[in-house]
């Protein structure tokens, strides 16, 4: 996005959590648990901190949030764990070099047409155009993975890698078809009866992992990885030599197709 100074750009992005928001509302009325909350802060945040680590930028990013609830099903607690998530989340960042300021935002009360609550970012940044990353993938690139499940330094558990994609799937394909009766608000009505929460799983259901014990509720529920804190090191020491980053999230396949052909 040009600015009006020819050396400097603009960067900005907004998104969700997207449907996330319904696993964690179901997590929530059934285990009272409200932590589930906090990550989504952190998933709608990061899914436009990640996408806009691929052009290069991770530093002065103004963060607003846009959070739409159905204030009968979700109360201010709920808000005030949101709001409280986003604080330390930047404050987080901040420890690793990633520098990013509130902006404030917009809560609004939209019961008519939001089932329990939707949570969303925008994101703007403004960096040296010289600085900017622009993907110019070439034959013979050694291509680097960064993964998206287990644990990363900087993170407190372990991470299922779902990010937040997939989520409506996932909870019709995995969940137990008792959660359609009792939290019908948790999914659209046009849902056909037979693919409604059409899994055997329950929210509480425990599982292992190597050494690690969780539930399904909250492996599906771990917060989006961001890999800002890696990049940061990584444009330090080898931006010059980077010739493309992506985000490989919903559509990440197709993408790669797109690029590989274009570079070859």
């Amino acid at each position: 996005m040009a600015g009006g100074d020819p050396d400097f750009c603009n960067i900005m992005h907004a998104d969700t959590a997207g449907t996330k928001t319904s696993l964690a509302y179901l997590y929530w009325r059934e285990t009272g648990d409200l932590s589930v909350w906090a990550g989504i802060a952190q998933d709608a945040i990061v899914m436009n901190l990640d996408d806009m680590g691929c052009v290069g930028c991770t530093q002065d990013i103004l963060l607003s949030s846009t959070i739409g609830r159905n204030k009968h099903l979700i109360p201010g607690e709920v808000i005030k764990t949101i709001i409280d998530a986003t604080v330390n989340f930047v404050s987080a960042m901040q420890s690793f070099g990633v520098s990013i300021h509130l902006a404030g935002g917009e809560t609004a009360d939209v019961g008519d047409i939001v089932r329990t609550i939707d949570v969303g970012y925008t994101a703007f940044a403004r960096m040296r155009r010289k600085d900017l990353l622009v993907n110019h993938i070439q034959p013979g690139d050694a291509v680097v993975a960064l993964a998206s499940f287990g644990k990363a330094s900087y993170e407190s558990d372990y991470n299922g890698g779902m990010g937040s994609n997939g989520l409506t799937s996932a909870r019709h394909d995995v969940l137990n078809h008792a959660y359609a009766a009792l939290y019908p608000e948790s999914f659209n009505p046009a849902v056909p009866e037979e693919v409604a929460y059409s899994g055997s799983k329950k929210l509480t259901d425990t599982i292992t992992i190597g050494n690690y014990t969780t539930t399904v509720g909250k492996l599906i529920l771990s917060p989006t990885r961001t890999y800002l804190p890696v990049l940061q090191l990584l444009f330090g020491q080898l931006r010059t030599q980077m010739h493309g980053l992506i985000h490989c999230t919903g559509g990440g396949q197709t993408k790669v197709l797109k690029f590989w052909k274009a570079a070859g």
